[in-house]
C-alpha cells in the first residue's frame, strides 16, 4: 500500500470523535406565559427557549408559538373543562410572554357525547370580521329536541327546516361577532351566549338543544399593535 494514501490510518481514528455530547437543556431558559385579562388566571404556564446566541434571538423564536390551554384552568371553573383555548405569543417582555386569543374548540369527548340516535344534527359556519379587524371563522353545532308529549321515537327535522335554521344560525353569528371587538367576542363565547340566542330564535322553526359554538378560528389578523396588546393585558 502506498504511503499517505489512506488518511484515516495515519491521522489516528475517525474524524469528529473528539466532540463531547453536551446537555441541550443547559442552553435553554424558562419563560412565563401570561394569558389576556379576559381570563381569571393570568399565569397559565411556562415554555422553553434556547438562549440568545449570535443572530438567533430568543424572543424572535418565541413569537408566534401557539399554546393550548384548557378553559377550566384559565377560569378556575371545572364546568368549562370541555373547552380548549389556543393562545398565540405576540410579544416577549423580559421573561414574560404576552399572548393573544388564537382559537377555541370543544374537546373530543364532549363532542361525541352530544351525538345521539334518532336526532338531527345541524351544523353551520360563517366568516365574520370583528370591529378591530380580525377575520374569525365560527362553527356552530345543534341537535333537534324531542317535545315533552311526543309519541314518535325520532325527532328528525325536515330539510327545509334545517336550511331555515342554518340561515338563522349564520345570521345570529354574523350579528353577534361582527359588531364587537375580539376580546368582547371571547367574553361572549365563554358563557355560550350565542348558542342560547340561537336556541331562543329558532324555537319557532324546530326546538333545538345542545347548541354550542364548536370551534373558533382566526383566519386573518390585523397589523400588530403593541398598545392594543398592552390594553388586553392591562
Amino acid at each position: 500500500m502506498a504511503v499517505g494514501k489512506n488518511k484515516r490510518l495515519t491521522k489516528g481514528g475517525k474524524k469528529g470523535s473528539k466532540k463531547k455530547a453536551s446537555d441541550p437543556f443547559l442552553k435553554k431558559e424558562w419563560y412565563d406565559i401570561k394569558a389576556p385579562s379576559v381570563f381569571s388566571v393570568r399565569n397559565c404556564g411556562k415554555t422553553l427557549c434556547t438562549r440568545t446566541q449570535g443572530t438567533k434571538i430568543a424572543s424572535e423564536q418565541l413569537k408566534g408559538r401557539v399554546l393550548e390551554v384548557n378553559l377550566a384552568d384559565l377560569n378556575n371553573d371545572d364546568d368549562q373543562a370541555f373547552r380548549k383555548v389556543k393562545l398565540c405569543i405576540e410579544e416577549v417582555q423580559g421573561r414574560n410572554c404576552l399572548t393573544d386569543f388564537h382559537a377555541m374548540s370543544l374537546t373530543r369527548d364532549k363532542l361525541y357525547s352530544l351525538v345521539r340516535k334518532w336526532h338531527t344534527m345541524i351544523s353551520a359556519h360563517v366568516d365574520v370580521k370583528t370591529t378591530d379587524g380580525y377575520v374569525v371563522r365560527l362553527f356552530v353545532i345543534a341537535f333537534t329536541e324531542r317535545r315533552p308529549d311526543q309519541v314518535s321515537t325520532n325527532c328528525y327535522a325536515q330539510s327545509a327546516q334545517i336550511r331555515k335554521i342554518r340561515r338563522k344560525m349564520m345570521e345570529i353569528m354574523a350579528k353577534e361577532a361582527g359588531t364587537v371587538q375580539l376580546r368582547e367576542l371571547v367574553k361572549k363565547l365563554i358563557p355560550e351566549s350565542i348558542g342560547k340566542e340561537i336556541t331562543k330564535q329558532t324555537r319557532g322553526i324546530f326546538p333545538l338543544k345542545d347548541v354550542l359554538i364548536r370551534k373558533v378560528k382566526i383566519i386573518k389578523k390585523p397589523k400588530f399593535d403593541i398598545t392594543k396588546l398592552m390594553e388586553l393585558h392591562g
